[in-house]
This record gives C-alpha cells, sequence and structure tokens, in this order.
C-alpha cells in the first residue's frame, strides 16, 4: 500500500510508488546479474571503459589526497547518469531486445535533453562536494598530505584528525542521502517514460521515502560493492559497475507501478 506524501502530491503529479520489502535489493542484484549475463558484449563494455576513466582520474589524484577522497565519493554521485546505458540495455531486453553497445548509446538520444539536465546537476553536486571537501581538509586536517600513504597514515596513527574525520562524514553522508534520494531510479525513470527531469526526481525521492529502510540497505549495498572495485584498483569495476546498472533498473521497475 502506497504512503501518503501529500506535499509531494499537492506539486507533482506522480506515479504509484509500490512499498517493498527489505528482500528485494538482492532480488535486483540477480536480475542484473541475468541482465548483464545475456547482454554481456555491451554491458562489459560499459565496465572497462568507466573502470579506465575511475583510473585514470584516481591516478591523477595519488599525490592529491583532498581530491583523491573527493574523487572515490564523487564516483559514487555520478554513478547514476553513467549508468545509462545500461538501463537503456535492461529497458530493451525487458521487451526481449538484443542491443549492441552502439545500439544502447545511440538509445540515449531519445532521451538526451532530461539526461543532459540530470547530469547537470550530479556535475554541480561533484563540484560542490570537491569544494566542500578542499574546505574541511583546511579547517581540520592536521598532517602532511603529500601523497595518499601520508594522509591515511596521518589518519588512522593520529588522534588529532577526529574532528576532520566527523566533519568528512558527516557532510559526505547528507550530500550522498540527498543525491541519492533524487537519483535513485530518476534516469530510468526519464529513459522509460519521458518524464521531465523534476517529476522524475520527485518520485525517486518519494520512492526513498516510502521505502526508507529498503532503500537505504540498496545504498549501503551499492558502497559496498563500488568499494570492492576501488580495492581491486578498479579491475572489479569492470562487471561491479555493469551489474549495479542493471540491478538499479530493476529497482526502479519494482518500485514505480
Amino acid at each position: 500500500m502506497d504512503k501518503p506524501y501529500d506535499s509531494l502530491d499537492q506539486h507533482f503529479k506522480l506515479p504509484h510508488i509500490r512499498s517493498i520489502g527489505t528482500d528485494r535489493p538482492m532480488q535486483w542484484l540477480r536480475m542484473g546479474w541475468s541482465d548483464m549475463r545475456d547482454n554481456l558484449g555491451a554491458s562489459l563494455s560499459y565496465g572497462v571503459i568507466l573502470a579506465a576513466i575511475g583510473y585514470v582520474i584516481l591516478s591523477y589524484a595519488a599525490n592529491k589526497p583532498y581530491l583523491f577522497m573527493a574523487a572515490i565519493s564523487g564516483f559514487m554521485l555520478i554513478g547514476p547518469i553513467a549508468a545509462a546505458g545500461l538501463y537503456e540495455i535492461s529497458r530493451r531486453y525487458e521487451k526481449g531486445e538484443k542491443i549492441s553497445f552502439v545500439g544502447s548509446i545511440r538509445g540515449l538520444a531519445r532521451n538526451a535533453d532530461g539526461l543532459a539536465m540530470f547530469g547537470a546537476f550530479l556535475a554541480v553536486a561533484l563540484i560542490a562536494w570537491e569544494r566542500l571537501s578542499a574546505i574541511m581538509f583546511a579547517l581540520f586536517y592536521r598532517g602532511e598530505v603529500s601523497d595518499v600513504t601520508n594522509f591515511v597514515s596521518g589518519i588512522l596513527g593520529s588522534g588529532s584528525n577526529l574532528y576532520f574525520m566527523a566533519a568528512y562524514i558527516i557532510v559526505g553522508a547528507v550530500l550522498a542521502l540527498v543525491v541519492f534520494s533524487l537519483s535513485a531510479i530518476a534516469i530510468p525513470m526519464v529513459m522509460d517514460r519521458e518524464s521531465d527531469t523534476v517529476t522524475a526526481a520527485m518520485t525517486s525521492l518519494r520512492a526513498v521515502q516510502v521505502n526508507f529502510d529498503t532503500m537505504l540497505l540498496w545504498a549501503v549495498m551499492i558502497v559496498a560493492l563500488i568499494g570492492v572495485g576501488f580495492a581491486s584498483m578498479m579491475i572489479g569495476m569492470v562487471i561491479l559497475l555493469p551489474l549495479v546498472g542493471h540491478a538499479t533498473w530493476h529497482a526502479y521497475r519494482d518500485l514505480v507501478r
């Protein structure tokens, strides 16, 4: 049964949102794995490209600790738009169609305006996070920042950076929650229903409100999977990014009636 959120309903014509159980994220991953397995070439092409881009960015930021931290967390902020081609693959596969990597890119042109608008929003969020990260380093961090190794040892080996850690985690978590709530299923909805960006974002927000426990679990699972990808020096991203992308499409289909 849908839960009422009158403040949103007064201003936006939103589709009905299903109330689902906390077991659903695992099912989304299973269905995402099936999509990836049956569209392996196209899916892994996105994985390889995005992993390579991520590796280049992290290599550039390796000697800039504040930028390195912002790049890792920022990678997750822009993930929804980066996975748009994977949503297109799942959308077409759901209809019984097989689609190539090039075909999925062409399919994005159908919703180019909506995707561009949402991409601009995520880019602003990423820039804001990079600036906030730099400010927190300047205000709270005490220690050497010449490279990532010194930074990690300064965090783990000194109690003088507790304020920095607290500020970084709290500010980052708040920004991540806002971005996740507005984008969790918004881009799949734009591609599926050709909705305007604002309506799609408000639908995503409502889906998170109605199923907060489930969506919080889903967010934690995404962070854990992407974290494994980073820990593997981006090699694991080749598989994990397509998996999360396809699973996100099924999250949208499960949540929006």
